[in-house]
């Protein structure tokens, strides 16, 4: 019984959103252009479910670029009303159109020229007449079988909020950079940061110059530790790489009588690099492409900056 159940409430709640494609128009599209000018920040106001629901999607437009607040329509008309300025766009959500709270708040919208934008089940209501964009978030039917607790509802607004949030994001040219920059914490925050944070740096880079013999060289990644050795020329830009791979190699090809050679005339050319502005997960993806365990970070004139390890992004437990 509770798994039929489950069935038509997912059933319900899925064709309910399903049923916005087809409503969607021109009023969308002024909805997100209007969303994208303004100047002040997005606020958003509902009341009940439909208040907790778009908190979600409050948080939503400011975590991919877009500031934005909740405003409680009833705490609004007890002192709260200083929160709307000029500049702002008002997003409310009221599913019938009459909420009292938020009509309440029509005077002070008028008198601050705010634009004001509503999602609504009843396009006929006195929130949408008020309305510069309405758009339309009507359902069917409630999963509710009593057809009376907002579900479908809510969830068909859910899901607009979203499709608002992602047309501002593309809108804007919001990238993943941006997005790393506005979620530093966390798991979020570990996928998205820069290899500058993570490479080895300063005196723990491995590097020795094209001319070190191979006792120098093996000196360095064993006092390093990292398997491997940066090869540089002319002060500091990157002429090479040479590994502990390379050495059994090299020591397997010449039998041993290795000493006497430079680190120039063993190392591998135009090792694979990437920059430090890069995401970690760029690094990631390379190592695993090319079977490598560190990639040397170069600045633009191929100076290098650092090496980024594949332990490190181990460590960090990214995906």
């Amino acid at each position: 019984m509770s798994l039929e159940t489950a069935k038509r409430v997912l059933r319900i709640e899925a064709q309910a959103i399903e049923g916005l494609i087809a409503r969607l128009d021109a009023r969308f599209d002024q909805a997100v252009e209007l969303l994208f000018a303004c100047k002040g920040r997005v606020v958003v106001t509902g009341m009940g479910k439909s208040g907790l629901i778009w908190r979600k999607i409050a948080a939503t437009f400011s975590s991919t670029g877009t500031p934005s607040v909740f405003l409680h329509p009833a705490e609004a008309l007890h002192g709260d009303l200083g929160m709307l300025v000029r500049e702002d766009v008002l997003l409310a959500i009221s599913y019938g159109g009459e909420t009292e709270e938020i009509i309440a708040l029509l005077e002070t919208i008028q008198r601050l020229n705010i634009p004001l934008v509503t999602l609504t089940g009843n396009p006929r209501s006195t929130l949408a007449a008020a309305s510069d964009v309405v758009i339309d978030i009507s359902v069917k039917e409630e999963a509710c079988s009593l057809n009376l607790a907002p579900t479908a509802s809510t969830a068909a607004s859910l899901a607009m909020g979203d499709a608002l949030a992602m047309a501002l994001l593309e809108r804007r040219g919001f990238g993943p950079g941006d997005f790393a920059a506005l979620h530093p914490g966390g798991r979020l925050g570990k996928r998205f940061l820069r290899v500058s944070h993570l490479m080895h740096s300063g005196a723990a880079v491995p590097q020795v110059d094209v001319g070190a013999k191979m006792p120098d060289v093996i000196y360095e990644m064993s006092a390093k530790g990292l398997g491997m050795t940066t090869v540089v020329e002319h002060g500091n830009h990157l002429a090479g790489l040479f590994t502990d791979g390379d050495l059994r190699r090299l020591m397997q090809r010449r039998k041993g009588a290795t000493l006497e050679l430079t680190a120039g005339e063993c190392m591998t050319r135009n090792p694979v690099t990437i920059a430090p502005d890069e995401l970690a997960s760029r690094a990631l993806n390379l190592m695993e492409q090319r079977k490598i365990t560190s990639v040397v970070v170069v600045d633009a004139e191929k100076r290098v900056q650092g090496v980024v390890h594949l332990h490190d992004l181990w460590t960090l437990e990214l995906f």
